[in-house]
């Protein structure tokens, strides 16, 4: 495919690195608008009406199955480039996988069985993965509207954040990438009481879960054999949502946490969260090299909004903040330790320094969006000039603190009955030592196809 790009940026094969991947994803995007809508649709559908579809079955499953082909530009010389084992010859990674999830659920009288499996592999220019996994898989009982229970492995996601979730403190953390996928739960045992009332106070809702953390049991969460307690008052409150949540236990250090979500108008929504940890270990390098658990108050939180603007696009705009993160000099500092491993394997074949700077990455320093400070915008339109099926949208991630950041152009397709196409090209742009310029790839072509059943 590389005619395309040459047609676009006349002296294509001269450009550099990131211009040639930021091209080719721009024209393959194009290619799919021009391949797939040829002409504007603008014929009116039949509509059908079954009351039998409406009514509440005892059975219901679903899920989808999906392949998906990755095309990855490396960023040779970056810090975690340098940092990965296995580095594959050449400049480029080729990825395909496919992946099956089937969830549903089983009614029966005030019983219901709910569960979500999915299975995945994944074939690259290094290796075959693979992986199955019980997302969810808990059995709920509810005796009366006001009482419900539930006991197993089960999928919380509290918070009112859509990319990030500091108040979600039983939460798996989310993809900025792709927030609504669905997340594995943990095991726990729920109790919700729910009431309503007639004044401005609408409803409240109290939840308290159980989560225990025992050998094969929750081993992610924490410390092991602990019995941790979370709960969650909701209250819809002059029409505005609002969480006030509690954690305590001894796997993680307790945290209090408050979210909020309010609708101004029919398209504008505004929402936010708080969360205050008294006592959060963090792991920080020191200036010899050493590595120190420091505690101290972390202090997070997230504001955004939702707006549907008269031509279809939605915008959904938040910024956080992460206490827990890391400061661009203590970035710094982790960056500067990778170049000096790299010296030093070069020059004396010893690759201490480096393992010390991969088990720094583990401890945090490696995980996503480990900055403090971050602006995340989603904007997508749909139909736009009226061809039908097509979403394209924009994705962007940016770190405020260095100045780097992600930006993801896609297309989304949906004309085949239960087909779903995405075509998105992500790229990282930033000085050096700076995130988004020391990740392992600066840009990444994706096509994703999604069977629905």
């Amino acid at each position: 495919m590389r005619f395309l790009p040459s047609i676009i940026c006349p002296g294509f094969m001269s450009c550099g690195r990131e211009q040639k991947s930021v091209f080719s994803c721009l024209a393959l995007i194009a290619a799919g608008l021009l391949f797939f809508s040829p002409s504007p649709v603008h014929a009116a559908e039949e509509f059908s009406f079954d009351v039998d579809e409406l009514e509440k079955k005892n059975f219901e499953w679903g899920g989808y199955a999906e392949l998906k082909w990755e095309h990855m530009y490396l960023n040779e010389g970056s810090a975690f480039e340098i940092l990965n084992p296995s580095k594959p010859s050449g400049s480029t990674l080729d990825r395909l996988s496919g992946t099956l999830q089937i969830d549903g659920s089983y009614l029966g009288g005030i019983t219901s069985l709910n569960w979500t499996l999915k299975a995945s592999g994944q074939q690259d220019n290094l290796d075959w993965y693979d992986q199955a996994d019980i997302f969810e898989a808990y059995v709920g009982l509810k005796p009366t509207p006001r009482l419900a229970a539930s006991l197993g492995k089960k999928s919380y996601k509290w918070g009112k954040g859509y990319a990030w979730n500091p108040a979600g403190f039983l939460n798996r953390p989310k993809d900025p990438d792709d927030p609504e996928e669905a997340l594995e739960g943990y095991t726990t045992v729920e109790l919700d009481l729910v009431k309503s009332f007639a004044g401005k106070l609408q409803t409240a809702a109290l939840t308290t879960v159980i989560l225990p953390v025992w050998n094969e049991i929750n081993e992610e969460f924490g410390e092991i054999n602990n019995v941790n307690l979370a709960v969650k008052l909701y209250l819809l409150y002059k029409d505005t949502d609002i969480d006030l949540i509690y954690y305590t236990g001894n796997s993680r250090s307790s945290r209090y946490g408050l979210d909020f979500a309010k609708n101004l108008a029919a398209n504008f929504e505004i929402h936010g969260e708080l969360a205050y940890l008294p006592n959060q270990e963090t792991f920080v390098l020191q200036k010899d090299g050493s590595t120190l658990l420091r505690e101290r108050s972390a202090l997070s939180g997230l504001i955004g909004l939702r707006y549907l603007s008269e031509n279809n696009i939605t915008s959904i705009i938040e910024y956080y903040h992460n206490d827990s993160g890391y400061s661009t000099g203590e970035m710094d500092r982790f960056y500067q330790l990778v170049v000096e491993g790299e010296n030093q394997l070069y020059s004396s074949g010893s690759d201490l320094l480096l393992d010390q700077a991969r088990d720094v990455s583990r401890k945090g320093y490696g995980r996503p969006q480990s900055g403090r400070n971050y602006l995340y915008g989603r904007f997508t339109q749909q139909e736009p000039f009226d061809i039908l099926y097509f979403t394209p949208g924009l994705i962007t991630i940016y770190n405020l603190d260095d100045l780097s950041f992600s930006i993801s152009p896609e297309i989304l397709y949906t004309g085949f009955t239960n087909w779903e196409m995405r075509l998105r090209c992500t790229f990282r742009e930033g000085s050096s030592f700076t995130e988004y310029d020391e990740k392992l790839t600066h840009s990444k072509l994706e096509l994703r196809l999604r069977y629905f059943f």
